[in-house]
């Protein structure tokens, strides 16, 4: 008999969970579109911050995948964007993580594109 490890969670908890991966790196102007109830849209949500650097946006991503492992021992389905760091995908199937430079988040602006979704911006919790 083999054994699950991991802990399924529903959409909106790996959205908190990314959310909170993102507050601990300092990410800027994060915001959570609910695209559920968007014709053809590709998942539950995307969770979009921008960071200033590199090496800031390396330290976001990392912080997502450590929170939802921790939570879940789940692992991105897919990631993109590593190498370049302009901009980081992490693909969790049901929650989409978009990490961004902010010059690279203005010139996509997927909020504009996603723009059925309902728009959801988190406060800063700098403390």
């Amino acid at each position: 008999m083999r054994i699950n490890k991991t802990k399924e969670l529903s959409s909106e908890e790996l959205c908190k969970l990314v959310v909170k991966g993102m507050q601990e790196k300092k990410a800027i102007d994060i915001v959570v579109m609910d695209l559920r109830d968007v014709k053809n849209a590709i998942s539950d949500y995307f969770v979009i911050c921008s960071g200033n650097s590199d090496t800031q946006l390396d330290a976001i991503a990392d912080s997502v995948e450590e929170e939802v492992y921790k939570a879940s021992q789940a692992s991105p389905w897919h990631e993109e964007g590593k190498t370049n760091r302009e901009w980081i995908l992490l693909d969790y199937v049901d929650v989409v993580v978009h990490i961004f430079k902010k010059e690279r988040r203005v010139f996509y602006d997927l909020e504009q594109l996603w723009g059925d979704a309902e728009i959801h911006v988190v406060e800063e919790t700098f403390a």
